[in-house]
């Protein structure tokens, strides 16, 4: 998808593609649309949409690179869906009384691990607090021999 020329129409890239997973306003009030792999994927593509129903660079969106934005300014769920699109699948962790919602993104770490990109968005669950990768559980094979 990456390969797609920006500039290309939307219904172009939708016949070649499918329909978008999501279409959405992102943080800056454009139409962004999403094509991901998730729950079971660890692949998503995003593209931001002109006026006039074009699509500018369709960019991988489920990288380490990409998942830095996050650490520029609040982001709340609404708008972490609008820029990864929707989760794998989304865990509430801790103890009652620290209990945070997480939302969980497979991926390829580092373009090789077969990982998740845990998002924490707190206790009242409505803004990011912090993010970091961890591995895959889906990928665990427990049928392995032992290395001695």
């Amino acid at each position: 998808m990456a390969d797609t020329p920006p500039g290309t129409p939307l219904a172009q890239v939708e016949a070649k593609f499918g329909v978008p997973t999501l279409q959405c306003t992102d943080r800056q009030g454009r139409e962004r649309v999403i094509w991901s792999q998730q729950p079971f994927g660890q692949y998503a593509w995003a593209s931001t949409v002109d006026p006039q129903g074009r699509v500018e660079s369709v960019q991988p969106i489920l990288t380490d690179e990409h998942f830095e934005v996050l650490k520029q300014g609040t982001w709340t769920p609404d708008q972490v869906r609008c820029e990864f699109g929707p989760p794998a699948f989304t865990d509430a962790v801790g103890l009652p009384s620290v209990r945070q919602i997480v939302w969980n993104y497979r991926y390829k770490q580092d373009h090789v691990w077969n990982s998740l990109m845990f998002v924490f968005f707190g206790r009242d669950g409505d803004h990011v607090t912090k993010f970091h990768p961890g591995p895959d559980p889906m990928y665990d094979h427990e049928d392995r021999e032992p290395i001695f």
